[in-house]
């Protein structure tokens, strides 16, 4: 079948108020007056004016110019050349636990999330795919729950830019919430979502055949009900074929992609002048997440089906690319 991608922007505060797999915290204080005036933890400013030299996070004096972010590269990003970093082609009868860990327990994780994590028991490898399988059990006192896996690479790949991709087969159904995301790997600004979050994919199973971009920080997170994102509809065949899902972080820009096609840009030059890491704090290393939530304040928005059940999240490889050239024009920064 052939596949058609239609981007459509749409007002994301509209459709949910918290999207992304994340921790809850207060909103961002960042608020207007005549203008655009961002607040950073020890200064104001109004945008377009010159940044005054404040304090970072830890009380150390910075000047006006090393408080700004994305900004002062200059690059041509159509010659940009590529090589492989890091994969994972999911080779073996079992997950690699050199490149990941396992996170486990029932605590809602910050959403309001139905499924336990448990540690291996719904995660399986075989003939070069990882299936990460949600479905119905029972607890030790035989109650029943719906259990699921969720692993990270956190301490074991973590990287700053590059090209970050997955070859992956979503699973459908009321209440399914499968995920392929990245979170700092230090927490250099601040907890979330002040050091960012950048989900690559994100899909829910009462919106057929949509995948979501987004990213948060202090300034556009699912809290204040700003994030930056866009849907991307309509994959006919993301239940029945395997999409590859990819987002190329530059060091002023994110960039994402499906199959090849760019879906969706966050510039935040589009939003702030100057940026700080109110805008962009994705100058910092991150690390992989791959999840699959059941309901939840975004996956459960419309109830949950558990006739669905069980339903597989399948992925056959991820990668992650970096740029020489962008290597060396980072260096100092």
């Amino acid at each position: 079948m052939k596949k058609s991608y239609v981007v459509i922007s749409i007002t994301l505060m509209s459709i949910m108020m918290v999207m992304g797999c994340k921790s809850a915290q207060k909103p961002s204080d960042a608020d207007s007056t005549d203008g655009t005036t961002v607040k950073t933890k020890e200064f104001n400013f109004s945008s377009g004016s010159k940044v005054p030299d404040g304090f970072d996070n830890y009380g150390e004096t910075k000047s006006a110019e090393e408080l700004m972010k994305a900004t002062g590269y200059e690059y041509d990003k159509d010659s940009l050349t590529y090589e492989l970093l890091w994969e994972d082609n999911f080779d073996g009868n079992k997950l690699n636990e050199e490149y990941w860990s396992y996170e486990t327990g029932g605590s809602g994780w910050g959403n309001n999330e139905i499924q336990y994590y448990t540690n291996g028991d719904n995660c399986s490898v075989k003939d070069g795919i990882l299936t990460i399988e949600l479905r119905k059990d029972q607890d030790e006192n035989g109650k029943e729950k719906v259990t699921s896996s969720r692993i990270k690479t956190a301490g074991k790949v973590d990287f700053r830019y590059g090209k970050v991709e997955m070859r992956a087969k979503l699973p459908q159904g009321r209440g399914t919430w499968p995920a392929f995301w990245m979170m700092p790997s230090k927490s250099v600004y601040g907890g979330w979502p002040v050091s960012g979050e950048i989900d690559i994919m994100e899909a829910v199973g009462y919106m057929p055949n949509v995948a979501f971009n987004t990213v948060h920080n202090k300034a556009f997170n699912g809290m204040n009900g700003l994030q930056k994102g866009k849907p991307t509809y309509h994959i006919d065949t993301m239940y029945d074929e395997y999409h590859t899902y990819g987002v190329e972080w530059l060091p002023d820009r994110m960039v994402y992609y499906i199959d090849g096609e760019e879906t969706f840009v966050y510039d935040p030059h589009e939003y702030a002048d100057p940026v700080l890491s109110d805008q962009w704090p994705y100058d910092q290393e991150f690390f992989i997440i791959l999840n699959f939530a059941w309901g939840g304040n975004w996956g459960g928005a419309r109830g949950v089906d558990e006739t669905c059940l069980p339903q597989k999240y399948q992925i056959d490889y991820v990668r992650v690319y970096q740029s020489p050239e962008i290597t060396a024009l980072t260096a100092e920064k």
